[in-house]
């Protein structure tokens, strides 16, 4: 059976007919061969669980299937989210050298400042964009400064990310092709280029930013080169911020279609943690992570051979029946909350705990400053594909300010 079997793609990429699809296509097998993408299809919860659990079997390396391209070789040397054992425990080791709880936890005061910088600089708008305003540049300005790059560099930044979840067109499965590869080549290169000075700058001056102690940083007499350096901090800077703007924007779409869970929120903060993380599960920022199987193995009754392309929809794992009571309702409540947004076992996001952070302290900040905020509906909000990332890019929203 192919996925073509089940229903077919929605020929528009809004969030309501990509989760229709995911819903079909859950229902009809956890499992699915699609023929035209070469690829398996992945739907159930307990299906994702297990890959996502069995790294020996199921392979990060994705680069058989990539088209080579020199700016994403260099990138990939240190992007350890595409690779497997020993190797991904080594660079991983070294890496949390650096970033650990403690260096995270410490940035609460920090995030709570910029978030207050950010929102006094809406003034008093009663409408605002809330990704131009403060999803976007908060994650941004954080991790430029925990790295130690300079953070008016943002727009930069921005495009950087734009460019790598650009590819509208896509549908389910597909990875980049030669020309997507080309297209890519030019801004990879370029940020290749802009975190390698400053790399080496810190080769020739130590400093106590992440990216000098990144530098620094020794497990078992090895230390990361420049190039595995350049990997980890464009992963942390692109994916790190993007995934707490889609977070917050994902939040406050989320309280406005359900006041209730708002109001709940502002006479209780304490709720906020449960409620960020079944923000995750109903809207997940990245709603697919893709796999290779290294060896044959049977799968939701079907038996893929060796060295197949798997896409893993998150996204539907997260509203799986089997796993979650009525999967399709926001509840702030829901526990346990076992969702797949931040993956599982040894890929479990490293970037999670900051994320958390952030949208948890802004999210406290809005709630106390704004006694209403709805999303502007005479307005223009711009959504990002599903297929690639469950997003808004702008974001506008009416406010009233709390009378405190």
């Amino acid at each position: 059976m192919s996925t073509t079997d089940v229903t077919p793609q929605p020929s528009q990429p809004t969030l309501d007919a990509f989760l229709t699809w995911l819903r079909n296509a859950r229902e009809g097998s956890p499992v699915l061969h699609d023929e035209e993408q070469r690829t398996w299809q992945l739907f159930g919860h307990a299906e994702i669980l297990r890959v996502l659990s069995d790294p020996a079997t199921f392979s990060s390396d994705m680069s058989r299937f990539i088209p080579p391209q020199a700016d994403f070789a260099l990138f990939s040397r240190g992007n350890f989210a595409r690779m497997d054992p020993p190797k991904h425990r080594k660079l991983r080791d070294l890496v949390s050298q650096a970033f650990t709880p403690r260096v995270v936890s410490g940035l609460a005061p920090r995030i709570a400042t910029v978030t207050n910088e950010l929102l006094a600089g809406v003034g008093d708008a009663e409408r605002f964009d809330l990704v131009g305003s403060l999803a976007h540049p908060l994650p941004v300005i954080v991790i430029a400064e925990l790295l130690g790059i300079p953070a008016e560099d943002r727009d930069a930044f921005r495009t950087w990310a734009d460019t790598m979840l650009s590819r509208e067109s896509e549908g389910p499965g597909t990875l980049p092709d030669q020309a997507t590869m080309n297209r890519l080549g030019p801004v990879l290169g370029e940020m290749n280029r802009y975190l390698l000075s400053h790399i080496q700058q810190r080769r020739e001056r130590p400093t106590d930013d992440l990216i000098g102690q990144l530098v620094g940083a020794e497990v078992e007499g090895h230390r990361l080169e420049d190039e595995e350096i350049v990997g980890f901090v464009g992963l942390l800077l692109i994916a790190g911020h993007i995934t707490t703007t889609a977070l917050l924007g994902n939040a406050i779409l989320c309280l406005d279609e359900h006041p209730a869970a708002a109001a709940e929120l502002r006479a209780d903060p304490a709720r906020l943690p449960a409620a960020i993380e079944e923000v995750l599960r109903y809207r997940a920022p990245f709603p697919r992570l893709a796999r290779r199987t290294t060896r044959e193995v049977e799968l939701g009754g079907q038996r893929i051979p060796a060295e197949q392309l798997l896409m893993l929809w998150i996204a539907s794992a997260n509203r799986d029946s089997a796993h979650f009571r009525d999967p399709d309702a926001f509840d702030i409540h829901r526990k346990p909350n076992q969702h797949l947004s931040f993956g599982h076992s040894i890929h479990f996001c490293l970037g999670a705990p900051l994320a958390r952070l952030e949208a948890k302290i802004a999210l406290e900040i809005l709630l106390d400053r704004y006694r209403t905020i709805a999303v502007a509906r005479d307005d223009r909000c711009e959504f990002h594909n599903p297929w690639r990332m469950i997003s808004a890019r702008r974001l506008p929203v009416d406010v009233q300010r709390s009378s405190h």
